[in-house]
């Protein structure tokens, strides 16, 4: 028995084929769920229908796919948000950073920009990834980084 599958790759978007071969989507989204679900009903033997349970199942599922994609864009949302709050927080303050030579450089940051996907610090002149900030002191503070000791 041979099962025509072109009707479920069709309808679901799984696959696309603008060469002839199939390349497989990378995220299944809740419309996919769907197609493939009503395809599934669409296609089943009458016979032996699909059993209520595992449709329940299935629709649960559907749900907790759907609070596991809000959640995870809330989650980044809120990440976002306390990368801006950092990076505002660290204007007038004594950073250090490691230079193009990676030499470490210390300097007062001025301003913050939110341009990019992570936020950039003004050091002297200088636009510093907040994430690639050693430390921070108060100003007229000397920094202490690891490994280092501060001279007088």
């Amino acid at each position: 028995m041979t099962v025509d599958t072109s009707a479920v790759n069709g309808a679901s978007g799984l696959y696309t084929s603008s060469t002839g071969t199939s390349t497989a989507k990378k995220e299944l989204d809740n419309e996919t769920f769907m197609t493939l679900l009503v395809a599934q009903l669409k296609y089943q033997d009458p016979s032996s229908p699909m059993d209520t349970t595992e449709m329940m199942a299935q629709t649960t599922q559907l749900a907790s796919m759907e609070q596991l994609t809000t959640l995870s864009t809330t989650m980044s949302e809120s990440f976002a948000l306390q990368m801006r709050m950092a990076a505002a927080s660290l204007i007038g303050q004594e950073v250090t950073y490691a230079g193009a030579d990676g030499a470490m450089v210390t300097g007062t940051a001025t301003a913050v920009s939110y341009a990019d996907s992570v936020p950039t610090v003004t050091v002297g002149g200088t636009k510093v990834l907040l994430d690639a900030v050693a430390s921070v002191t108060q100003p007229g503070s000397t920094p202490a980084a690891a490994g280092q000791s501060s001279a007088s």
